[in-house]
């Protein structure tokens, strides 16, 4: 007896979440509006929002990629050492979080002989010490180029960005169609009550 009472139970409650999908004198066209709603959006939020997300990330990381490319095509790295400071007014910040200080640099290319140069090195950097500076085409210093952990850092944050606004632009979108569903509603439950309320005062004079 336990048994057959949670099961009707059950089917009870299957009946009850379910109402809007079968044909019922209570239902208006806005509740079958709302449940396709409904259904719409669970889709979007499983399949869409997850694969708009792959998009965009697949998008920013063939960017991401063309840059690093393109810097590792324009930028050279020289093993320099540092001869001066230049002062601490002007930090800049490396890839990863490392602070970075302009110095005097200076190193030995082959067939151009000794050359010296402002250069951003490491804040804990000493004078005399030996250190890897970045250059570009031009000459002039330049934080070192995109490598793959940030690629893949930018391609994950992209990602995550773009399902994450796919997902509440679904969720903003949905509420904006139950409230115009709910106003529906009533609008159609006002009209009903105007043609059954006279026929139920009637009744009861």
């Amino acid at each position: 007896m336990r048994r057959r009472g949670s099961g009707e139970e059950v089917e009870m409650r299957t009946r009850v979440r379910g109402w809007r999908w079968r044909r019922s004198p209570l239902r208006r066209r806005s509740d079958v509006v709302e449940a396709w709603t409904v259904l719409v959006v669970a889709v979007l939020i499983l399949v869409g929002a997850p694969l708009a997300g792959a998009a965009a990330a697949w998008w920013a990381h063939g960017e991401a990629r063309s840059v690093s490319v393109e810097q590792r095509a324009e930028r050279h790295r020289v093993r320099a050492e540092v001869v001066g400071r230049k002062g601490d007014a002007l930090p800049s910040v490396q890839a990863g979080g490392q602070q970075a200080f302009r110095a005097t640099v200076r190193w030995t290319e082959p067939g151009e002989g000794t050359r010296t140069a402002t250069a951003r090195v490491p804040a804990a950097t000493r004078q005399g010490e030996v250190v890897h500076v970045w250059f570009d085409s031009q000459g002039r210093s330049v934080p070192p180029p995109v490598d793959g952990t940030a690629v893949w850092q930018h391609t994950l944050t992209i990602g995550t960005c773009a399902t994450g606004a796919a997902v509440l632009a679904v969720l903003l979108i949905q509420r904006v169609v139950r409230r115009v569903a709910l106003r529906r509603r009533l609008t159609e439950w006002e009209r009903a009550w105007a043609r059954t309320e006279p026929e139920w005062t009637h009744r009861r004079a």
